[in-house]
């Protein structure tokens, strides 16, 4: 289905991309099926209950009308973050008191066989685009690294520890059964390019930007990853990155 770029607050053509807001269920479908490939499921289609109550954004390559990405997002304020997919897994009171629109991205990913940054860079123009135009002051989600054994990221989780973790007033707290804690491995040797081979793409673009992380993971066997709360205050972005994200815009 072609999406109208200029009626769509997300709508947005660079090159053979363009993106928009998902407007049918069939834009959804593509979506949910997209996720269960891209984070390796054992079933057709990854579907939640937050697919009904938060907005699908979509990526297509326009020359064969290929679903290449997606992400959903929805916005929060105050106490209303609590009710968010993220809060499932992480005790979010202390942002609770975040002064400000809170706009949550979840479950972006890439199809596999997609290797074309532009792809990506679309995307973070799209969500640029939507940050500035409803004044978002805090953008958040769960970054996830793939599979649930925790042995490859022993590196990462490190460095999150020594360099990324979140301000202490702003610190999600732990409530998921099964968690991993990076203090856990603030003593092991820290090895920054084996760290930074197994930093998920997207985390490494939201610590680029200033974000940071909880201080630990949550293994998620439903969606077999581990993932970690990444929240990025917009005003802490350095200016550089904004003038280069606007221009995606």
């Amino acid at each position: 289905m072609t999406a109208d770029a200029h009626h769509d607050p997300l709508g947005l053509i660079r090159g053979r991309y363009r993106v928009y807001t998902a407007n049918s269920s069939q834009d959804i479908q593509a979506a949910q099926s997209l996720r269960a490939v891209a984070f390796g499921l054992r079933c057709p289609q990854d579907i939640d209950a937050y697919d009904s109550c938060q907005d699908h954004v979509l990526v297509r390559d326009s020359d064969s009308d290929r679903l290449v990405c997606c992400f959903r997002t929805k916005v929060f304020d105050g106490t209303a973050i609590r009710t968010s997919y993220a809060a499932q897994f992480y005790g979010l009171h202390r942002l609770a008191a975040f002064d400000g629109p809170m706009m949550e991205l979840g479950r972006f990913c890439v199809h596999p066989d997609i290797s074309d940054p532009d792809v990506v860079r679309i995307a973070w123009g799209a969500m640029t685009q939507f940050v500035d135009s409803h004044g978002i002051r805090f953008l958040f989600g769960c970054t996830s690294f793939a599979g649930v054994d925790v042995r490859p990221y022993l590196d990462a989780f490190a460095l999150l520890q020594a360099r990324h973790l979140a301000p202490v007033r702003w610190q999600p707290a732990e409530t998921a059964a099964e968690a991993v804690r990076f203090a856990d491995y603030a003593s092991k040797p820290l090895d920054l390019k084996t760290a930074m081979q197994h930093m998920p793409p997207l985390l490494r673009t939201y610590l680029l930007m200033g974000g940071w992380v909880s201080d630990h993971a949550v293994i998620d066997r439903q969606m077999n990853t581990l993932h970690v709360f990444t929240g990025l205050e917009i005003d802490a972005v350095p200016e550089n990155r904004k003038r280069l994200l606007r221009r995606l815009a």
